[in-house]
């Protein structure tokens, strides 16, 4: 009877449980050739972001430097022009790092597609935060080229880690903040954050208080999570994912207040007022290794990271192309 209580509580204090569509269950199809070719990229990223670059934050500023010249040099190699937003932390110059695809009939409304490069002190970060730039590489030399009727905007961002987080030197908060001070319109905003590691042995996945009741308890799905004001984002990102995906899946809209619901740059737009999802492996109810010395390169499981990058590309797209994400259809075609 508590548990029932509890789990009504939940419901009642703004918990969004029921998704659309049905998570895939079974044996996974064998790798195709592009799923493969994209599972070698990405590992070639996280290992340069991580055990190439070392430690990456301004504590190791020579590794952070690293890292901002290799995603601007392959934001670069895929065509596109790269901008800046710097500022000072503790005396150091840092910057998030922009590149657009401009739209053409809803040109003002952005959707954005964002990851965070440094990494925690003491930690060479591979999976938090390597696996998320590295996808977000993917997806934006996918999509260049294509017309969309939105803008579709990629940002990397710095001071995701602390002592920076939720802080005013976040770098996705002063992104956020100057976002709504130039009045624009992000219609919906993904934070790509650690995404590389799956488990299928039972009792691998945990979760934050009774949520264990509502979602599985093997560790081989890719999460679409949100705070409970981007529900509607949270269910067109994951109806959208389960239609063309032959990969596990879960979504939730959560409050706030549940530990790491807000636990990536998401929090800095839905802070803000921008409906906003964290794109996750769930980390640290998952990933044994997070904010240690032994997130490395080696703990990824390459082969399905790269199936949830190739399946989050034709999302993506489609949320460059949906009327709203309430009704999460599409009328215009390109």
């Amino acid at each position: 009877m508590k548990l029932f209580l509890f789990a009504s509580l939940l419901v009642l204090s703004g918990c969004s449980f029921s998704m659309p569509g049905k998570s895939f269950r079974g044996d996974l199809p064998a790798l195709t050739p592009s799923q493969e070719e994209l599972a070698k990229k990405l590992e070639d990223d996280v290992r340069e972001l991580s055990v190439g670059h070392g430690e990456r934050n301004i504590f190791h500023l020579e590794g952070l430097r690293a890292s901002e010249d290799y995603i601007i040099k392959r934001l670069q190699g895929s065509g596109y022009e790269v901008k800046f937003q710097e500022y000072e932390t503790n005396g150091t110059l840092v910057r998030n790092i922009e590149v657009e695809i401009p739209g053409e009939a809803r040109a003002s409304e952005i959707f954005l597609i964002g990851a965070h490069y440094d990494g925690v002190k003491g930690s060479p970060a591979a999976n938090d935060n390597g696996s998320g730039v590295a996808a977000t590489l993917a997806l934006a030399e996918a999509m260049k080229g294509q017309r969309y009727p939105r803008t579709i905007r990629f940002v990397f961002f710095v001071n995701e880690e602390p002592p920076f987080f939720w802080t005013e030197d976040m770098g996705s908060l002063r992104y956020a903040r100057r976002s709504k001070e130039r009045g624009e319109n992000i219609v919906a905003m993904w934070s790509l954050e650690t995404l590389g590691f799956y488990a299928e042995e039972e009792g691998s996945q945990d979760y934050p208080a009774i949520l264990s009741l509502f979602y599985p308890s093997k560790g081989n799905f890719i999460g679409f999570v949100g705070m409970s004001s981007a529900r509607d984002l949270v269910k067109c990102s994951l109806r959208r994912f389960r239609e063309q995906v032959s990969f596990p899946s879960e979504g939730a809209a959560l409050p706030w207040i549940i530990p790491h619901v807000g636990s990536s740059d998401h929090w800095s737009f839905w802070k803000v007022g921008f409906p906003a999802v964290m794109v996750s492996d769930t980390a640290m109810y998952r990933y044994h290794y997070y904010h240690t010395t032994e997130d490395l390169p080696k703990q990824l499981n390459y082969p399905a990271f790269s199936r949830v990058v190739l399946g989050l590309i034709p999302v993506a797209q489609d949320l460059a192309r949906i009327d709203s994400v309430n009704t999460c259809e599409i009328t215009e075609h390109y």
